[in-house]
């Protein structure tokens, strides 16, 4: 059945969020009505306010859903009502990607989690006056979790256990299985390795611990901010570059005795620091592109350095089925050894502009607004 929500509505590029009630399409056979607990703030959602990355308007955003299952489509199978889930990107589940396990390189990613509505085109989302009157985009990530309810696709959801914590676990449905996926499942850093992250905000500071959990015998933080890189250490840093210093890859190139890095995770999204990610590796090293810039930037590369037999690889949601990788992420995160606690603050749903601006300001890692 259709029900109302009250969502947090951008109406225009650049336009704050205003908390308006929507109306949800009735769920189609392969969707799911989640009653939101908790859901992440994330760069990408700022990005696509701020008109850099691609979305029709008006718009609900919203991409690190945690809640419960309230209603289910008939062709449902892997939830019931009542279940707790989190909730991640979408995907067709039918190309060939997909089929072998890669759903972040799905042939329609784009489209389907950016394009403001389902596959076929039609709407999940309309207002109910005030600010926003008429068709809403949706289907963001396959879900705009930032209502107190969301219509999603059954691929956007991964159950977890009944005594999960839903308000922490939210952000790894994006931000944390970014950087740690980047590390686990494409890096896979030798044990003995070096590695340096560029950008120790919320994705970064995730691939810093997923490289603690084994491998590198050298972990580098790289930032501008004092204070990340403090947490950084905390979390698992051995070494730490301030990057107001100037040359960044000729400080690693120091710390590994002129050899350079053997991984770098670029997760700030300047092109300033793509450059020395790919400037500071070593012969036969990886650099890792997760950070999202605006469409269309271009970064200047020395091709005869990379010649010594060096990577560049883009990198999408840590490369992750999130169906199988969410669960060991929140098995980490209950045995203590991925603190995601240590990044998380929460802020009620009706002062999201606040925890936008505390993001944007750098006074907090990770944003996680809280439903009543």
């Amino acid at each position: 059945m259709a029900r109302t929500a009250t969502a947090a509505v951008v109406p225009e590029i650049g336009a704050p969020f205003a908390l308006t009630g929507v109306t949800l399409d009735a769920p189609r056979p392969d969707e799911v009505v989640v009653r939101l607990v908790a859901a992440g703030l994330c760069h990408t959602d700022l990005s696509v306010r701020a008109g850099k990355l691609p979305s029709p308007f008006p718009v609900v955003l919203g991409h690190e859903g945690a809640g419960f299952v309230e209603e289910v489509g008939y062709r449902v199978t892997s939830v019931t009502p009542g279940d707790k889930v989190l909730l991640s990107f979408t995907s067709c589940g039918t190309c060939g990607n997909c089929l072998a396990g890669h759903p972040a390189y799905c042939a329609g990613f784009l489209p389907l989690n950016f394009g403001g509505a389902r596959a076929d085109g039609s709407g999940t989302l309309s207002g109910d006056g005030g600010p926003v009157t008429g068709p809403v985009a949706g289907h963001f990530f396959g879900q705009s979790s930032f209502a107190t309810y969301a219509l999603a696709d059954e691929r956007c959801l991964v159950k977890v256990a009944p005594d999960a914590p839903l308000d922490l676990l939210a952000p790894l449905g994006c931000g944390m299985q970014t950087g740690a996926g980047t590390v686990l499942n494409v890096l896979r850093p030798e044990i003995g390795s070096t590695l340096a992250v560029f950008g120790v905000g919320a994705v970064g500071l995730a691939a810093v611990m997923a490289a603690a959990l084994g491998g590198p015998s050298r972990i580098v933080a790289v930032d501008v901010v004092p204070e990340r890189l403090e947490l950084a250490r905390e979390l698992g840093a051995t070494d730490v570059v301030d990057a107001r210093g100037g040359e960044v890859a000729a400080a690693l190139r120091d710390l590994t005795g002129g050899a350079g890095v053997d991984y770098t995770v670029e997760a700030s999204g300047n092109v300033g620091a793509l450059s020395a990610a790919i400037d500071a590796l070593a012969l036969r090293g990886t650099c890792a592109i997760v950070g999202a810039p605006a469409f269309g930037t271009t970064v200047p590369v020395d091709v005869n350095g990379l010649l010594g037999g060096k990577r560049v690889v883009g990198v999408t949601e840590g490369d992750a089925d999130p169906r199988r990788f969410l669960p060991l992420l929140a098995d980490l995160v209950a045995r203590g050894v991925f603190p995601l606690d240590k990044l998380v603050r929460h802020y009620p749903f009706v002062d999201i502009e606040k925890a936008v601006l505390a993001t944007e300001r750098g006074e907090v890692v990770k944003a996680v607004l809280t439903f009543d």
